[in-house]
């Protein structure tokens, strides 16, 4: 019985590789410590708002000063939007 011929395959050659397209990243280094900063402020408002009772920081707002301090923590998870 004759043997049947061996067909060589081509060799491999990889696609062309694609050109990276630029991703235009913007410095967003600035969120984290302002995050951080209204969340700290928003508690300190508050804690010193307490052990004062009331006379710190701004007496003329009476109960509003929690108000305040919770205004600057809701600020900061605000700019935690702008994180990535």
């Amino acid at each position: 019985m004759p043997k049947s011929r061996i067909r060589k395959k081509a060799d491999f050659t990889p696609p062309p590789a694609k050109s990276a397209t630029a991703i235009k990243l913007t410095n967003r280094s600035w969120v984290a410590p302002v995050m951080l900063a209204l969340f700290l402020i928003g508690l300190a408002w508050i804690v010193v708002f307490y052990v004062t009772d009331g006379s710190l920081p701004v007496e003329a707002l009476g109960n509003w000063n929690i108000v305040v301090g919770f205004g600057f923590i809701a600020g900061g998870f605000g700019v935690s939007t702008q994180w990535k």
